[in-house]
């Protein structure tokens, strides 16, 4: 295949509608991009080419030209020493350089017009090829953000799973029963604080106790003391 078809196949190709179908759109868009770069390499290289060609064909004609004035000169010079028989001979030199300098003329226009063609068909590449690269930045930062969505959405489904949730609710159990071991170790006892005021509570208690057995016991000496002396 030759580079123009190449060129002209890249060119009129449709990459968003190629991306669409592709199974694997990054690898077909690296696929483009490496096509796009080889045809540029050797669209430059081509147009290196007509550009040397050119030039060389231009210092021929310029020595074409200086041959063309050298027999002009001559059939003077012929004509000014009345030799007519050496002018004639030297125009029909000047006349056989002279359209031999028109055909190089017309080869160099004709690679001129090439080389144009050429630059413009590397323009339009360059202009695709900037645009594919786009294309690739952006399928590069979608396939990103679509690895970290879907690693955390598979992330999200393993909280959610029953094995994650047990594994919750056996940690949960676990730290009910250690806050309910906690709570049993004083279960019973009270502080020093609450010692002392019990402690008070019950002295009330037996000195009333007891106050109410020696009124009772005074009462009944004395109703003794009464039936005894009657």
């Amino acid at each position: 295949m030759s580079v123009f078809t190449r060129f002209r196949d890249i060119v009129s190709s449709n990459i968003n509608s190629m991306l669409d179908h592709a199974e694997d759109p990054e690898k077909m868009i690296k696929l483009m991009i490496r096509e796009m770069e080889d045809t540029l390499i050797e669209l430059k290289s081509a147009c290196a080419g007509v550009i040397a060609a050119r030039k060389k064909l231009q210092r021929k004609r310029d020595d074409i030209d200086e041959r063309v004035e050298l027999w002009e000169q001559r059939a003077g010079l012929a004509v000014s020493k009345g030799r007519d028989d050496l002018a004639r001979e030297a125009l029909i030199e000047k006349r056989r350089f002279s359209e031999l300098s028109e055909s190089l003329d017309h080869e160099v226009v004709e690679h001129s017009s090439l080389i144009e063609q050429y630059q413009a068909d590397i323009r339009e590449l360059e202009t695709k090829l900037a645009s594919a690269k786009e294309k690739k930045r952006i399928l590069i930062q979608r396939h990103k953000k679509a690895t970290h969505t879907k690693r955390a959405q598979e992330d999200i489904r393993k909280m959610d799973s029953a094995e994650t949730m047990a594994r919750f609710e056996h940690l949960e159990t676990r730290i009910d029963r250690m806050e309910a071991e906690a709570e049993l170790v004083n279960y019973g006892k009270k502080s020093s604080d609450e010692d002392q005021f019990a402690g008070l509570a019950a002295d009330d208690d037996i000195e009333k106790e007891l106050a109410k057995m020696k009124s009772a016991a005074y009462h009944d000496q004395a109703e003794s003391d009464k039936q005894s002396q009657s």
